[in-house]
């Protein structure tokens, strides 16, 4: 699988390599709400060292290290109990970093998760080996041409069914051409990345987006309430424009609809954002406590098969 790009960056650390993205604001503080027992974040990352763990040279950023200790720390600090990482496009189909961090947190009594990039022939033998470090998923970057072809995908999901897991989507569903009718094609449980990863300034009524609340109202996937910064026309939070879009998700099913942090955000032209900063804004999305019970702890238990 091509992984293309997947995040978007910000300083030029050198004329011979992507740009360096800025790190992670790292005074991570207590939300505005309590959390639920059991908040799980369901789509973070983690980077490096680079001495140890090589980037992929067709990548479209570099990342600073952003260690498991970080990680855990952001976790701690915010009431999280468990989380998915996802393996990042740097590192392409090695899932070797994220599969050694996942049997780290086992080693600690931790149940995390992962969602894994492969390749459309993958072997049975590989995916037995992440399936055993805590792979659930496989993740599709669709967001540019020139990937996975869509029969390979189609074909790829058959094999995934098997074994129970989902295919995660990173998409923009307004650039997909028939979207909803070749998700509907896929016999696997279907996880759309960031609200669908589609610009708010082209409105709740754009067809791609009423494609997705169907597909929601249906069952048919799910969607990551996450990275607001990425869809929103505002530089800084409070992303006051995504909140819509965000509601109108939960409307459509709020038994499909998951959160996560996307730590450490690696950006493109904007400030970095708090990480508590971004976890205040989901009071305005789910005002109720049962709401949040519902997003941030039944249903990603569900999905991820968490015990």
């Amino acid at each position: 699988m091509n992984s293309n790009i997947e995040h978007h960056t910000t300083n030029n650390s050198s004329l011979n390599e992507p740009p360096l993205c800025d790190a992670a604001d790292p005074f991570v503080l207590k939300p505005n709400f309590d959390m639920p027992f059991g908040a799980i974040d369901c789509h973070a990352h983690v980077f490096g060292p680079r001495n140890k763990y090589e980037y992929t040279a067709n990548r479209s950023y570099t990342p600073p290290d952003a260690p498991v200790g970080a990680y855990l720390h952001m976790h701690h600090q915010l009431g999280i109990s468990q989380g998915v990482l996802i393996q990042p496009s740097v590192y392409g189909t090695d899932n070797s970093l994220q599969a050694n961090t996942l049997n780290y947190l086992r080693s600690l009594g931790k149940d995390y998760k992962g969602v894994a990039v492969v390749d459309a022939n993958v072997s049975e033998a590989t995916l037995d080996q992440l399936a055993l470090s805590g792979h659930v998923g496989v993740r599709m970057n669709l967001l540019f041409k020139g990937g996975i072809a869509w029969d390979d995908i189609c074909h790829l999901a058959e094999r995934l069914s098997k074994r129970q897991w989902h295919l995660q989507f990173l998409i923009d569903i307004t650039t997909f051409e028939n979207f909803a009718e070749k998700i509907r094609q896929l016999p696997v449980p279907v996880v759309i990345d960031h609200m669908g990863h589609m610009n708010c300034n082209k409105g709740l009524q754009h067809r791609a987006f009423q494609d997705l609340l169907s597909l929601l109202r249906e069952g048919r996937v799910w969607v990551k309430l996450s990275a607001a910064y990425r869809i929103s026309d505002q530089a800084t939070p409070p992303y006051e424009d995504v909140t819509a879009f965000a509601q109108a998700l939960i409307q459509a099913n709020p038994h499909n609809c998951i959160w996560g942090s996307d730590w450490p955000h690696p950006l493109f032209n904007k400030d970095m954002p708090n990480t508590t900063d971004l976890l205040n804004e989901f009071i305005q999305w789910a005002p109720s406590k049962e709401l949040r019970q519902q997003i941030l702890v039944a249903n990603p238990r569900r999905l991820y098969q968490f015990n």
